[in-house]
């Protein structure tokens, strides 16, 4: 059987049970058509991914924690902040770990960044990429923006005060093209803009705090800070040989750093630590609450934009 940090994988569960065999027979595991029946053939099953359609999650979720397992369960937590409420009452009922699925948080260019974090003032936040079939149940809002969503709550900070936003349906009958400003309690701005209907893959953070920039590319896993100088550097003291010192000669006061990032797939950390979680019972990296603040948010942004929409009469336009 396929193990993962110490763990077993015994079951897979799908109602469509070719596929359910298929991904079973290549990892050597038992395929059920329902929890149900995993629960009635594995007893011992002390954790579980839910990776079903969003409107699924607490149905699922709650059959396996009044089970008494540990869920991991993919963003967006939940099709409605009732249901994401619900579910933290179930997790706490039945004492049970419970971790949102939002991959970006195990970005290893995420997790450098976070100790750099001061006071950040302003966000550009770009995620695009092409059109796919997949995930067209949900808008590009809660399919690809709350991934953005979430890190830039984590690192501003502050409670959100105003949003604005705008919206396309392109290619499909849902939002497939956002624009969005959220402005923070704190003073701080974040522009964010989401495609699913691009030519190319971006995936792009950038923020201003005090006296630095820092640039994150969740797709390389890399992260570029340029802090500007008190005093400028004695030219002296430039290593010619140094592509840091020659930035700095290049451009005066202003020094380039690039903090050490320790290469991880995000999925296999994002299992690590809600593995170690389990162990341990201590709370997750990424607990129900982030998850639901972020859902919070990304159902602003859905409500803002269908705003938009009537005010400025997008559907007549589109469909005329």
């Amino acid at each position: 059987m396929q193990q993962s940090g110490g763990a077993r994988l015994v079951a897979v569960v799908d109602w469509d049970m070719a596929r359910a065999h298929a991904i079973a027979g290549e990892y050597g595991c038992g395929a059920f058509g329902s929890i149900e029946q995993m629960l009635t053939a594995h007893r011992q099953v002390q954790a579980a991914s839910v990776a079903v359609p969003t409107v699924l999650h607490l149905e699922a979720a709650r059959k396996l924690m009044k089970a008494g397992i540990d869920v991991l369960i993919e963003k967006p937590v939940a099709a409605t902040l009732t249901e994401a409420d619900e579910l933290a009452r179930l997790a706490r009922e039945h004492k049970r770990v419970a971790q949102v699925g939002h991959l970006e948080r195990f970005n290893p260019a995420v997790r450098a960044t976070l100790p750099l974090i001061t006071h950040p003032m302003f966000f550009e936040v770009h995620r695009l990429s092409v059109f796919s079939p997949r995930a067209l149940d949900v808008d590009v809002v809660l399919d690809l923006m709350i991934h953005d969503l979430d890190v830039v709550l984590t690192f501003a900070k502050s409670e959100v005060k105003e949003i604005r936003a705008v919206g396309l349906p392109i290619l499909s009958g849902k939002v497939d093209i956002a624009n969005v400003r959220v402005e923070f309690e704190s003073g701080c701005v974040a522009n964010f803009t989401a495609s699913r209907v691009s030519t190319e893959r971006i995936r792009k953070l950038r923020f201003f705090q005090p006296r630095q920039y820092v640039s994150l590319d969740y797709a390389r896993q890399d992260v570029l800070v340029l802090t500007v100088e008190k005093s400028n550097p004695d030219a002296a003291e430039l290593d010619p040989f140094n592509p840091t010192t020659l930035a700095a000669e290049a451009f005066p006061g202003i020094t380039p750093f690039k903090p050490a990032v320790e290469r991880q797939e995000p999925l296999r950390a994002e299992l690590d630590s809600f593995l170690h979680a389990v162990r341990e019972r201590k709370q997750p990296e990424v607990t129900l609450e982030d998850g639901r603040r972020a859902l919070a948010a990304a159902m602003h942004i859905v409500d803002a934009i269908g705003d938009h929409s009537r005010r400025a009469r997008l559907m007549e336009l589109t469909q005329g």
